[in-house]
């Protein structure tokens, strides 16, 4: 049958910024779909324990006073997430994340930050997987298409809906969609099993930004340096 018609999980996070380890969850998703059709789903709003920035409220319409007013504390958040997403990888079912090296490098972050377990504490030391990201699968079987990769227009490129984007919901089941609708188009990616689809993705990351790092540096940035790191990067030190 293929991975893309089995059980799939979405997962989203909407956030207070654009760094994934500065970065807080203020809305988080999790989707169950199983060949493009949503089953359920889990949704989270974080109090995140700082002020959310005017242009992050701009992006997904999450205010201060709903967050503060709503929210649940970040650590409860984080601590949820995290078990709902182990506990999937625990029975080999596969997590969808558009862009997965944020969210996951946030997630962690985030579990880091409160001195909570991580994703490899929680799974017995092994690395979070599969992780199925339709960002960098499509990067790779399509590299010289023209335009934008943000999620929206990669969506438009595979006829995937997407009603609502920066909605962690909306986001969620796009993205497992749009993670069947490549794999509809490319056999040789749902000819993959998803524990080798996800090692393929790690080398297929670190060549893109071995490759985007040198166009950098021969653009004048001479020490452009781009993370290779797929789909989770360590957390910094400091805890907030």
């Amino acid at each position: 049958m293929g991975w893309h018609r089995e059980l799939l999980v979405g997962f989203d996070l909407e956030t207070t910024g654009t760094d994934p380890r500065e970065a807080r969850i203020v809305t988080g998703a999790v989707i169950e779909v199983r060949a493009g059709e949503p089953l359920g789903r889990r949704e989270w709003l974080a109090d995140p324990g700082v002020e959310i920035p005017a242009d992050a409220v701009a992006v997904h319409g999450i205010s201060n006073e709903r967050a503060t007013g709503e929210g649940r504390p970040a650590d409860q958040v984080a601590d949820a997430l995290a078990d709902v997403l182990t506990g999937y990888w625990k029975t080999g079912v596969p997590v969808v994340a558009y862009n997965a090296a944020f969210d996951l490098t946030l997630l962690t972050a985030e579990l880091h930050r409160y001195g909570l377990p991580s994703l490899r504490d929680r799974l017995g030391g092994l690395d979070p997987a599969p992780v199925i990201d339709p960002y960098t699968i499509d990067r790779s079987v399509d590299r010289y298409r023209r335009g934008k990769r943000n999620l929206e227009a990669v969506c438009a490129e595979y006829g995937v809906p997407l009603d609502t984007a920066h909605d962690a919901g909306a986001d969620a089941l796009a993205a497992a969609r749009l993670a069947c609708a490549i794999a509809g188009r490319h056999p040789k990616v749902a000819a993959l099993a998803p524990a080798e689809l996800h090692r393929r993705q790690i080398e297929w990351y670190a060549e893109w930004a071995a490759d985007f790092q040198s166009f950098l540096r021969r653009k004048g940035d001479a020490t452009a340096v781009v993370d290779g790191v797929w789909p989770v990067r360590e957390p910094l030190d400091e805890r907030v």
